[in-house]
């Protein structure tokens, strides 16, 4: 390995990421939510978390009674009671573990600027050039666990160059590792098993059977050798090789940070509970002219809005809501709120109302003319999408989309009005499409000037069609990320018959190009 040095003037600092294992994250989620706390009363008993397969209830998870007992996570629960018949059961909530673990992802930049999910179990926090805020690198450790501890919440820490190799030493490493900058890693980390790469569980199984145990044994083995041995490894999580440069960081690991979003929320905490519906909409109406008003400071129209109703006797109803179009129009919000909460059961009465708009899109401001809109109000096409979508169901109304393709049959797509739109080629004008596209191209026969000249004779069902006027080509390649070696290019042509008929119609390929004999011709739209 070739020898580190430290940085020295203005260069930066090492890269440094924190690895954080929450080895019991399920069981100590469900201690939270039962409001039990770890200790010799609830964890001297054996207990396992269950999820329901199709094959009967299985292992998720089982505190260290259970595992002394003999269950391990994995097993099925018939299979688990007979080693161990006093283990206690209770429902896993994966949902729940991976909403908890995305809070705690959020919570945890506090020591450092971002931090990324490792599902299901883990974090890892990037820590470059901030553990001088906290007295080194032992005492930023030695606050995270505290902190952690604080929430009832048992991990197990790491630090290292790499998100790999500090995984590999929260797992599989003394609790609490530092692997510095100018540490030899592949000798430090040569005494973990091959687990710390990250690996399938199918992967692992072929190391094992052909003795490779632990990392420094991948040493002992020329690279072309396990090259050829996983040459169908696509996968990082399938590969030893990429895994293990990655650990070492040969190989750059993108991590996806979390992105903390707050999402524009008011509320209504009444003095005396309501149950009349007439009361009820006044306070929508009044939280949809505060959430007006919020939106308007953002510059942001709501997409989707979420009102929750806190009844006396604790329960929670929420009504959502989606927009066609961004809004932050109180009375249009309003109105549609009313029939969202028609047939709702107030109970003893509800207590509290809130307002959420977890998904706002961009809406600049704009000066309109007031009488014309108080005139006109409601009779956007937006407005009238919402109405529809209210009415008969969100499935019920559709619209065509463009979608980022330059292939005509794949250029548009039929999507709710709901659905978020994520291809911008509508912007593109310079395009020219004709009026009604055939749902699949039909063969014609051509006779055009070799080898890629103008076509001047078509037939098409049986009809010969002389070509008076012709303009093209518009080429377009095939798309190399999802076709194979042997699709071959189009070229475009509007042309013209004598009877003034206009066609859409192409080439597949050009003479030569090695991807297939002779070029077939197409029709595929007709112009007005």
């Amino acid at each position: 390995m070739p020898s580190r040095s430290k940085p020295a003037g203005n260069a930066a600092p090492p890269r440094r990421i924190l690895a954080i294992w929450l080895r019991q994250l399920a069981l100590d989620r469900w201690r939270l939510v039962e409001g039990l706390a770890a200790g010799e009363g609830v964890d001297a008993q054996p207990l396992a978390l269950i999820a329901e397969t199709a094959h009967g209830p299985r292992l998720a998870a089982v505190n260290d009674a259970g595992l002394n007992g003999g269950a391990q996570p994995g097993a099925m629960l018939v299979d688990a009671r007979t080693l161990c018949p006093q283990l206690a059961v209770a429902p896993s909530d994966p949902a729940g573990d991976l909403a908890f673990l995305e809070s705690l992802a959020a919570w945890a930049m506090r020591w450092g600027p971002w931090s990324a999910l490792d599902p299901p179990d883990g974090l890892l926090v990037d820590v470059t050039g901030v553990a001088h805020l906290f007295g080194g690198e032992a005492a930023l450790l030695a606050d995270a666990r505290a902190a952690f501890a604080r929430r009832r919440l048992s991990v197990r820490l790491a630090l290292a160059p790499t998100a790999g190799a500090a995984w590999a030493l929260a797992h599989h490493g003394p609790d609490g590792a530092i692997l510095h900058p100018d540490d030899d890693p592949a000798a430090r980390l040569s005494g973990l098993p091959v687990a710390a790469l990250r690996l399938d569980d199918d992967v692992l199984t072929v190391l094992r059977r052909l003795g490779l145990k632990r990392l420094g044994d991948l040493g002992g083995v020329a690279r072309d050798a396990l090259s050829r041995r996983f040459r169908n490894r696509r996968s990082a999580a399938a590969n030893p090789l990429l895994r293990m440069d990655q650990l070492l960081g040969c190989v750059p690991e993108p991590l996806l940070p979390v992105t903390v979003i707050h999402a524009p929320l008011v509320q209504r905490r009444l003095l005396e509970p309501i149950r009349h519906r007439d009361l009820l909409d006044r306070v929508v109406a009044d939280l949809a002219q505060d959430m007006a008003r919020q939106l308007e400071g953002e510059a942001l129209g709501a997409r989707r809005l979420e009102l929750g109703l806190w009844k006396v006797d604790g329960e929670v109803l929420v009504r959502r809501l989606e927009l066609a179009a961004p809004s932050r129009d109180a009375e249009h919000l309003a109105g549609l709120y009313g029939r969202k909460l028609e047939g709702l059961d107030a109970g003893f009465g509800i207590e509290l109302v809130r307002m959420r708009a977890p998904w706002c899109e961009p809406l600049a401001l704009s000066q309109q003319d007031f009488e014309a809109a108080a005139e006109a109000h409601g009779t956007s096409l937006a407005a009238c999408i919402d109405r529809l979508s209210v009415r008969l169901g969100e499935e019920a109304v559709r619209r065509p989309v463009p979608r980022a393709s330059h292939l005509p049959e794949r250029a548009q797509r039929w999507q709710g009005p709901l659905e978020r739109e994520t291809s911008s080629q509508a912007a593109f004008d310079f395009y020219f499409r004709p009026l009604k596209m055939l749902d699949r191209p039909e063969q014609i026969a051509v006779i055009y000037e070799t080898p890629d000249g103008l076509p001047k004779r078509f037939r098409w069902r049986g009809q010969v069609h002389e070509i008076a006027r012709a303009e093209g080509p518009e080429r377009i390649a095939p798309e190399w990320w999802r076709e194979r070696g042997t699709a071959r290019l189009r070229d475009y042509y509007r042309i013209e018959d004598g009877q003034g008929r206009r066609y859409w119609i192409y080439r597949s390929g050009v003479i030569g190009d090695g991807r297939g004999g002779t070029p077939a011709w197409f029709l595929q739209g007709i112009c007005a």
